[in-house]
C-alpha cells in the first residue's frame, strides 16, 4: 500500500510508502491526515501502528506500542492527531515533533466506544465527532451511530442510525465523516448513496443532503483549503470534487 498526492488538476505530485518489510513501509493503510505544518500521518492496520512522512516522503515516525487497531485520524489545529482504535474501542490524542521524529504523547482521551472508525476534529473549536459501528443483532444489518465531543472531550450528542432514521426521511449508514468551514458535520451516508450536512453540534442533528445524484458507494470526504469538497466513491473507484458554489 502506498500513499499518491496529486495536484489540482489530478496530475501525481509524489507517491511513497509502498508495500515492503522495512519499519516505515506502509502494510494496509486505513486513513490518511496531513498536519497544518505538512506532516502525512497514517494508520497501518498491517502493523497496527500510526506512521508519519515529511513532504518529501521520508518517515519520520512510527507509534506501534499500545495499538490494537489504529483506523481513523484527522489532524488538529495545533497539528496534534486524534485518531480511533477501533478494536480496543478507545480515541486516542497524538502528540509529536513530527520534524525530529519525537513522540511526546500519546494519549487515550476516549474509552467504551462500540469500533469507532472514522473521526473528525472541528479546526475552529476543537469539536471532535467519531462514527461508530454497532453489531448487527439477530438477522437485522449493523448500524452506525454518530457521536459528538467537546474540545474538552464531553459528550455533546449521539444518535444512532435507528434514531437518526425516526428524525430523516431515511435510514442512514455512515461511512466517512468532516466538519465543513462553519463547524457543520457532514457524513457519507452508503444507503441513500449520498452526502448528508448533519449540522453544527449544537444543532444535531439536523438533516440536508448536500449530493444526492451521482455517487455509487461514498467511503470517504475531506474539504481543501478552497472549501471544495472532496469524495472517495468505492462504487465506481473514483474520486469526486464538488465546489461549494
Amino acid at each position: 500500500m502506498e500513499y499518491i498526492s496529486y495536484e489540482d488538476s489530478g496530475f501525481c505530485l509524489r507517491r511513497f510508502g509502498e508495500r515492503g518489510d522495512a519499519s516505515n513501509d506502509i502494510k494496509y493503510a486505513l486513513d490518511v491526515t496531513v498536519t497544518s505544518d505538512g506532516h502525512v500521518v497514517v494508520t497501518d492496520g498491517g502493523d497496527c501502528s500510526v506512521k508519519a512522512f515529511d513532504s518529501e516522503g521520508r518517515g519520520v515516525l512510527a507509534v506501534r506500542e499500545g495499538f490494537c487497531l489504529p483506523w481513523g485520524l484527522d489532524a488538529t489545529a495545533k497539528s496534534e492527531v486524534i485518531l480511533t482504535d477501533s478494536e480496543a474501542g478507545a480515541l486516542y490524542r497524538l502528540a509529536a515533533d513530527f520534524q525530529r521524529g519525537e513522540l511526546k504523547k500519546c494519549q487515550m482521551i476516549r474509552s467504551r466506544l462500540v469500533s469507532p472508525r472514522a473521526v473528525a476534529v472541528c479546526r475552529s473549536s476543537g469539536a471532535v465527532v467519531v462514527v461508530e459501528h454497532l453489531k448487527a443483532r439477530g438477522a437485522s444489518k449493523g448500524s452506525t451511530r454518530v457521536t459528538i465531543f467537546s474540545a474538552e472531550m464531553d459528550l455533546i450528542g449521539q444518535m444512532d442510525s435507528f434514531g437518526l432514521n425516526l428524525v430523516f426521511p431515511s435510514r442512514i449508514y455512515a461511512t466517512a465523516v468532516a466538519f465543513d468551514r462553519e463547524g457543520r458535520v457532514i457524513v457519507t451516508d452508503v444507503c441513500s448513496q449520498a452526502v448528508i450536512c448533519l449540522g453544527k453540534p449544537e444543532e444535531f442533528p439536523s438533516f440536508n443532503p448536500l449530493i444526492s445524484h451521482g455517487l455509487s458507494y461514498p467511503v470517504g470526504l475531506t474539504y481543501t483549503a478552497n472549501n471544495s469538497l472532496v469524495v472517495l466513491d468505492s462504487g465506481d473507484h473514483s474520486v469526486k470534487v464538488y465546489s461549494s458554489a
